[in-house]
């Protein structure tokens, strides 16, 4: 049954951010086709204007693409981290798990906070 629900709201979460994952894919197509097309033109003026001179063919390699499967992969779990993400602007914050460094023991964030004191958290580093 669990995994039937797991599935279901898996199904309902990809046709939700389809239609913008589609357009994200359509603007790296378009940047793409508008460098190559510049590129293209570039050159055909400059032979033309040049005469009979010889130039190398031009081409396009894959590395200074936009529109490849690695960058369409990382579009997909950019816009599926943000619709599953816990915190959104202007909610109340989650109670997430911390854990404790002296003895690893788990708690949440709200249980450290007090009566008319306010909590705050500090992300850093000490390094």
């Amino acid at each position: 049954m669990m995994n039937t629900v797991k599935a279901v709201k898996n199904a309902i979460v990809c046709l939700v951010l389809l239609p913008r994952f589609l357009v994200a894919a359509v603007m790296f197509w378009l940047l793409d086709f508008l460098c190559i097309r510049k590129r293209v033109f570039f050159r055909m003026r400059r032979a033309h204007d040049e005469g009979d001179s010889i130039d190398p063919p031009l081409c396009i390699s894959d590395s200074n693409r936009m529109c490849t499967v690695e960058s369409l992969k990382a579009v997909w779990h950019g816009h599926k981290l943000d619709y599953l993400k816990a915190a959104r602007l202007g909610r109340g914050a989650p109670n997430t798990e911390v854990v404790q460094l002296r003895d690893q023991r788990r708690g949440r964030v709200l249980d450290y906070a007090r009566d008319r004191r306010p909590l705050v958290l500090n992300f850093g580093s000490c390094t």
